[in-house]
C-alpha cells in the first residue's frame, strides 16, 4: 500500500459486474475531480486472440481459460503495482477489443495487444478492473499493494447463467460448447479467483431471489429487481456509517454486523454511497503524506 501513490482494484470474473462497477469509479473520479491511471486486467492475458484458438484446437485448456495463473503476466501485474505504489507509473498495455475504434483505427488488430509503455504522468492513483486484483499464492502476493479491494462476484449459479447467456446471444457460441467452458475452467476458478475475495476490503455479491438451482436450463439472467446484493465489509474497516446507508437506501438492512443488504436495483446507489467516503478518505491520506514529505524537504 502506498499512501502517495494509492491503488484501488476491482477484482471479479468476466459478466460478473466489473466492468459496471469500473464505470461506477469512473464517475466518481470524475465527481472527484481525480486523474486515474485506468488499467484493465485483460491487457495482462499472455495469450491473444488467435494464440488462444490455437491452444484450444489442441485441447490445452488448462492454460486457455484466463483464469488460469500461467495465462495471465501476473509478474508483470505485480510489477506494475509494486513500481505504481513507490513511483507513481509503471508499465502497461491495452488489449484491443472489436469495440475499441480509437485503437483499431491507430491500426491496432482486433484480439492482440498495443506496445508495453508507460502509464500517462501525474495521475492520482491507479485503477485496475480484472481477474486477480487480489491474488495471494506461493510466487506473488498483489492484494498487499492495494489501498481499495472490492470483489464483485454472484453467486456461482447466476456467473454461470450470466455465462451461458452472454456466449450463446453476444458471441454465437452453442450451449454446449459454453457448458464444456465452465466444466474446463472450474478448477482455474477454485483455485485462483475465489481465494481473493478473502482479501477484499469489501465484497458485492448478487444473490437471486428467483429459481436458479438449474443454471444450465435458464434463457435468460434474473434481472436486479429480482435479486438483493449482499455488501460485506472487513471487519477492520471501523468507519463505516451503517445507520447513514440504512437511511438512505430504502429496503437495506443488515444481515450480520458487519454485512449489508440492498435490494438488486439499488446496488449502484448502494456503491456510490459507500465508496465515496473510502475514495475521499484515500485521497486525504495521500495529501497529508505528499504534504509531510514536502514539508521533510523544505527542512
Amino acid at each position: 500500500m502506498s499512501k502517495r501513490h494509492p491503488i484501488i482494484a476491482v477484482t471479479g470474473s468476466s459478466g460478473a459486474g466489473t466492468t459496471t462497477t469500473g464505470e461506477i469509479f469512473s464517475r466518481l473520479f470524475a465527481s472527484e475531480g481525480l486523474r486515474a491511471a485506468m488499467v484493465s486486467g485483460d491487457s495482462f492475458h499472455r495469450y491473444n486472440r488467435e494464440q488462444m484458438a490455437r491452444l484450444a484446437a489442441k485441447g490445452q485448456f488448462g492454460e486457455r481459460n484466463h483464469f488460469a495463473l500461467a495465462a495471465n503476466h501476473v509478474d508483470k501485474l505485480e510489477a506494475l503495482f509494486y513500481d505504481y505504489g513507490h513511483t507513481g507509473n509503471g508499465q502497461f498495455r491495452q488489449y484491443v477489443h472489436d469495440e475499441d475504434r480509437r485503437l483499431i483505427e491507430a491500426g491496432h488488430k482486433p484480439g492482440t495487444f498495443t506496445p508495453w509503455g508507460p502509464l500517462a504522468a501525474e495521475t492520482d492513483l491507479l485503477f485496475y478492473e480484472g481477474l486477480h486484483g487480489g491474488v495471494v499464492s506461493d510466487a506473488y502476493n498483489i492484494a498487499q499493494y492495494v489501498d481499495l479491494l472490492v470483489g464483485v462476484v454472484p453467486i456461482v449459479n447466476l456467473e454461470w447463467i450470466q455465462k451461458i447467456v452472454r456466449d450463446t446471444s453476444e458471441r454465437g457460441h452453442s450451449r454446449e460448447a459454453v457448458m464444456g467452458s465452465i466444466v474446463r475452467s472450474m478448477e482455474d476458478y477454485f483455485r485462483f479467483i475465489t481465494p481473493q475475495f478473502s482479501q477484499t476490503h469489501i465484497n458485492f455479491q448478487r444473490v437471486p431471489t428467483v429459481d436458479t438451482s438449474n443454471p444450465f436450463s435458464h434463457r435468460t439472467i434474473p434481472s436486479s429487481d429480482e435479486s438483493f446484493v449482499v455488501v460485506r465489509f472487513r471487519r477492520e474497516m471501523k468507519n463505516v456509517d451503517f445507520p447513514f446507508l440504512l437511511q438512505m437506501i430504502d429496503g437495506a438492512f443488515m444481515s450480520r454486523i458487519n454485512t449489508l443488504v440492498v435490494p438488486g436495483g439499488k446496488m449502484g446507489l448502494a456503491m456510490e454511497l459507500i465508496l465515496t467516503p473510502l475514495i475521499e478518505e484515500i485521497m486525504d491520506k495521500k495529501r497529508r503524506s505528499s504534504f509531510q514529505m514536502d514539508w521533510v524537504a523544505d527542512k
